[in-house]
């Protein structure tokens, strides 16, 4: 399976921001530096979700850039913001790729997963060397299950925030997805793994964040997990007809 309609730009990099002022100006720099090297016409779009600290006023060095786009909104959360993001980017690239704006993980991975994309449909990063604590790792570890049991198991790291997707196939996914979903990029690996589409995964390096700190702790980490996984499950069984629809692309 290959695109057939070539849009204004051969990817859209997807990248939510939530008060990141120590690394931000660091991660679109080194994004935009890959991407030229490679050669690739590329739109970065950077979404500012209503971040406190100087993340806004950093970014706005970026605003005569015509290749990065950044938008500061109200804050919604992180799904909310992917969401967005993906629905902004299907329409002008043919593929989309979305990071986090967090550091943790680095462009270095990245010329792989786009030297391979013309063999498969979407090409994730398996996180390698990561430390999560116990929680963390538990949830982790029930939302793979949840995705599995609902879904298929093609995908083993399935909230990965490194992922090289299709536009065509990302856009008839989010479309589906319920605005204020807390975990969008799950029920995304979820439907193109129940698809059975072709789909690549590749170790990416790890580093924990050297700035800044997780906007989701303790029991609230534990609330937004049960919330995405009833969201999940809903999803499987409303959306069984947007499977067959996926697999004709």
């Amino acid at each position: 399976m290959t695109a057939t309609i070539k849009k204004e730009y051969d990817i859209s990099v997807v990248i939510p921001v939530y008060n990141e002022q120590g690394c931000i100006r660091q991660v679109v720099s080194s994004w935009a530096d890959t991407l030229s090297e490679l050669g690739i016409k590329y739109l970065i779009t950077v979404l500012n979700d209503g971040s406190h600290d100087k993340t806004s006023e950093i970014l706005s060095a970026f605003v005569k850039d015509k290749n990065i786009r950044i938008i500061n909104k109200e804050n919604e959360g992180h799904g909310p913001t992917i969401l967005l993001g993906y629905k902004e980017a299907v329409s002008v690239s043919d593929w989309v790729f979305q990071c986090d704006g967090d550091d943790e993980l680095k462009p270095a991975d990245f010329p792989l997963l786009w030297k391979n994309r013309l063999s498969y449909d979407a090409l994730f990063g398996k996180r390698t060397n990561r430390n999560q604590n116990l929680i963390r790792k538990f949830i982790s570890k029930i939302s793979v299950l949840v995705v599995h049991i609902f879904f298929g198991n093609s995908i083993s790291d399935v909230n990965v925030p490194y992922r090289l997707i299709r536009s065509d196939i990302v856009e008839k996914i989010v479309n589906r997805i319920p605005t204020k979903t807390f975990a969008p990029n799950v029920i995304i690996s979820g439907v193109l793994s129940k698809a059975k589409l072709r789909i690549y995964e590749h170790p990416v390096s790890f580093e924990p964040r050297k700035t800044g700190k997780t906007s989701i702790v303790k029991l609230k980490l534990w609330k937004s997990a049960f919330k995405s996984f009833f969201q999940t499950v809903v999803f499987s069984l409303k959306n069984e007809s947007l499977i067959r629809e996926i697999k004709l692309l």
